[in-house]
């Protein structure tokens, strides 16, 4: 019976490890105008559209591949995994048709990029938010 029991904890608190996750944030800088959709933000992130609804340019950057907060955003917000991310960015470098955006190495990067305007949009975990961004969405 302990054994069942413990068999039992351990699988309650590993599958709540693994609903858990992270809230992560799409963000521009603090003073921006700029808003998006969902299906916009998608797009932007895919390197499909260029411009946010109000005309002003795009400049996308990614958090680091292997990332956490990057692996939730592919999933979340993308609908795809880390693997198809990088077979899609592939796929349109070696075609000439696109690269893939700046990586940066953490939320405080991303953070600081984007909160210096010229049209950045980034993501970072939700708890890092702070007055100098602005989120535009949630995932």
């Amino acid at each position: 019976m302990k054994k069942l029991m413990s068999a039992l904890v351990a699988s309650i608190c590993l599958s709540a490890s693994f609903q858990a996750s992270a809230e992560v944030a799409v963000i521009v800088a603090a003073d921006s105008g700029a808003t998006a959709s969902p299906s916009e933000i998608s797009r932007i992130f895919l390197g499909k559209l260029k411009k946010f609804g109000d005309g002003s340019r795009v400049e996308v950057v990614y958090a680091k591949e292997g990332s956490a907060t990057r692996s939730e955003f592919d999933k979340k917000a993308l609908g795809k995994s880390p693997s198809q991310i990088k077979a899609y960015w592939s796929k349109l470098l070696f075609s000439g048709k696109g690269s893939p955006p700046k990586e940066l190495a953490s939320d405080a990067e991303i953070k600081a990029k984007v909160a210096a305007g010229g049209g950045v949009v980034g993501y970072i975990d939700a708890s890092a938010v702070d007055g100098t961004v602005k989120v535009i969405g949630t995932y």
